[in-house]
């Protein structure tokens, strides 16, 4: 029988006392609990701080549970009930946007779209479940990046390439587009991706609050924007559908 790694077992136990407790806890606590010298217990944690599993309050030096591992929590739990949950809701709002719509969730430095229902016409479509998109450029990797402190970090870590004459690729421009990102609660892509095309976009909450993906519509610019403005129904229509998900999520009402 293969030996446990005794390293990893201690950064599990070390991050099982993080998670049961309601206050951040200093090393000393750490080391006394887990029956770890301190120089090991700093060791172990300075490991899972780089790795985003823990952070450290700057002011009291304490530590508590990081982005990364309760990202990666929700990502377990809630990619596969996220697209069952949205479904129904995706499948109404193309049918009353009369336009195509991603469900999107943070992937490594990108969005992931993990379901798309084509527009209600006739027209030759491709599914692009699967399919990476930008964080900086497109409306459901903005909303992300305004909502989840890792897509954040993703966001203004990588290279925001121009991809269109109308990307913003200065960080402190991207902040901004963040920030109002925030104040209103969507997310617009003006031809910043593609050019010719315009999208919208709304986060999904779980109950903690925790962003766990977006819903966008997509489109072309001259039915999205018809007057360089984008849609208010469309705004409204995204923001209700990503609520509703939010809600079937457990979210409570927003």
């Amino acid at each position: 029988m293969a030996k446990n790694i005794q390293s990893l077992e201690r950064a599990a136990a070390m991050l099982r006392l993080l998670a049961g407790g309601e206050r951040r806890l200093g090393l000393s606590e750490i080391s006394s609990s887990l029956g770890l010298a301190k120089g090991t217990a700093h060791g172990i944690l300075r490991t899972l701080q780089a790795e985003g599993f823990v952070e450290q309050d700057t002011a009291s030096g304490r530590y508590q549970l990081g982005a990364e591992l309760l990202r990666l929590g929700n990502s377990y739990l809630d990619v596969h009930e996220l697209r069952a949950r949205a479904l129904v809701w995706t499948d109404d709002l193309a049918r009353s946007s009369g336009e195509s719509v991603h469900l999107g969730v943070v992937h490594q430095a990108g969005v992931l779209i993990v379901h798309h229902v084509f527009r209600p016409d006739d027209s030759r479509q491709v599914l692009e479940v699967g399919a990476m998109q930008p964080l900086h450029s497109t409306a459901l990797g903005k909303v992300l990046a305004a909502y989840d402190p890792v897509a954040h970090n993703e966001a203004v870590e990588h290279e925001r390439a121009a991809l269109t004459p109308r990307t913003v690729t200065d960080l402190a421009a991207f902040e901004k587009v963040l920030d109002l990102t925030r104040a209103r609660g969507w997310a617009e892509d003006l031809e910043e991706t593609w050019e010719g095309v315009a999208a919208v976009a709304a986060p999904i909450h779980n109950r903690r609050r925790m962003p766990v993906g977006a819903i966008a519509i997509t489109g072309a610019v001259e039915r999205i924007c018809p007057s360089g403005e984008m849609r208010s129904e469309l705004v409204a229509a995204v923001r209700e559908c990503a609520r509703a998900v939010s809600r079937d999520i457990g979210a409570g009402r927003f």
